[in-house]
């Protein structure tokens, strides 16, 4: 890892630099979600876990500068920082620009979580039907459009 100064907002260029990789990479593995391209997901799952991994290690970095300039060793306490040091005046716009490329992040994250959890439940309905024969109480419609369902009980002929 590069070598930083002492100020706490020294690794802010890096920072960038990491939540901008990862946020290509979360768009890219929605696009793999949405196409079913699962050999594609896996293939970025390494380097997603290097990006966060990297995104982990600059902060812990900031963390420490934070502590050492006599602040609480946290997210919140970065703005502390910044409003009570003159010389970090010129990291503030910085800051605000890498708690928003982190927001963007984080949703890109959220809505690919959503579309995974989506993707296990359908994987989880055929797996019942090819499993069981039954597709009763599952999200699946008959060749009439209506949901199909399969009696599992027995028949009775009254006569």
């Amino acid at each position: 890892m590069k070598s930083f100064g002492t100020s706490p907002a020294d690794s802010l260029i890096e920072e960038h630099k990491a939540i901008r990789a990862l946020t290509e990479l979360l768009k890219l593995e929605q696009e793999h979600l949405i196409s079913a391209n699962v050999e594609g997901i896996a293939a970025l799952t390494e380097e997603k876990a290097k990006a966060a991994a990297q995104m982990a290690e600059l902060a812990n970095w900031r963390h420490n500068a934070l502590a050492a300039a006599g602040f609480e060793p946290a997210e919140a306490s970065m703005q502390a920082w910044l409003e009570s040091s003159p010389q970090a005046q010129s990291a503030k716009k910085s800051w605000q620009e890498l708690i928003e490329l982190a927001q963007v992040a984080n949703e890109l994250n959220r809505v690919n979580g959503t579309l995974i959890n989506k993707q296990m439940v359908r994987n989880q309905n055929v797996l019942n039907i090819l499993q069981h024969g039954n597709v009763q109480d599952s999200n699946v419609y008959g060749p009439n459009g209506q949901t199909a369902s399969k009696s599992v009980g027995r028949h009775f002929v009254a006569g």
